[in-house]
């Protein structure tokens, strides 16, 4: 359908790009992008998604908003104080951009439901702050053939990565997915929690703004995907590298024998 008056003149700055245009735009405006966790990264990502028009927005989080969320999570406020996140977060969203269809998932994904909720999504974004969710979010993604943008923070160091290993790269190899990156989780207390080590608020919004550029190009198919390669980004240095990532053809889940096949390793 044909953009109308109203959406051309919010989404002006996006259509006058020729890498987007009117056709970038309506591939956003019919995305259906699926963000895991409300808090620091999820805010920001969710935010800019909604204002750059991506159609529908789903969010899943299980957690309810406090106080010491609010030095990086912007899409809460002090009034969400025990709040749902999910709720905190539409609520935010409909006054961003009335026009985005808000879908909430106030559940904690496991292995009996992840699957069946990525999958009603184009893209994933996870910005989840656990490596148990991580592994299953790449899981599931994988399995379900959807792409995956993820990110994660600590401190004052954050990383980017697209995640498609369900598709093949040039050479005809499966892209790298999560688990080439990190090959197992580490065990439990061996790296300290953001309650523990702390985070730089501002850092958040640097990593899940990258995480929106990145699901906008993917969507629009703009620009070279990151896909790949892992963006790594130091605060105090002020420095941005890019890692290249490797397929291992020892994957347990997109190598040459793959011994996952379903979820049942995270029940």
């Amino acid at each position: 359908m044909p953009l109308s008056d109203a959406q051309l003149e919010r989404y002006a700055r996006h259509i006058v790009l020729k890498e987007i245009g009117g056709p970038g735009q309506q591939k956003l405006l019919n995305a259906r992008v699926l963000v895991i966790g409300a808090g620091g990264l999820g805010a920001p990502c969710l935010m800019y998604l909604a204002a750059a028009g991506v159609g529908t927005l789903g969010i899943v989080d299980h957690d309810t908003v406090s106080l010491s969320n609010l030095q990086r999570q912007i899409i809460h406020d002090t009034s969400s104080i025990g709040k749902p996140k999910v709720e905190s977060a539409a609520a935010s969203l409909a006054r961003i951009n009335p026009g985005v269809k808000i879908k909430t998932h106030e559940t904690k994904l496991t292995a009996e439901n992840a699957r069946d909720i990525v999958s009603r999504y184009d893209i994933v974004v996870d910005g989840c702050d656990n490596f148990p969710t991580r592994f299953l979010v790449n899981d599931a993604c994988h399995l379900a053939k959807v792409t995956l943008i993820s990110g994660a923070v600590g401190q004052f160091e954050g990383q980017v990565a697209t995640f498609k290993s369900h598709l093949r790269d040039a050479d005809g190899l499966p892209f790298p997915n999560y688990r080439d990156l990190v090959g197992e989780a580490p065990p439990p207390g061996s790296i300290p929690a953001c309650e523990e080590a702390g985070v730089l608020g501002a850092l958040t919004g640097v990593i899940g703004s990258l995480m929106a550029l990145e699901t906008i190009k993917e969507i629009a198919g703009a620009g070279t995907s990151l896909a790949g390669k892992l963006l790594i980004y130091d605060a105090l240095d002020t420095r941005f590298r890019t890692i290249r990532l490797r397929h291992d053809p020892k994957n347990p889940l997109s190598g040459d024998e793959p011994t996952i096949t379903d979820l049942r390793v995270h029940a």
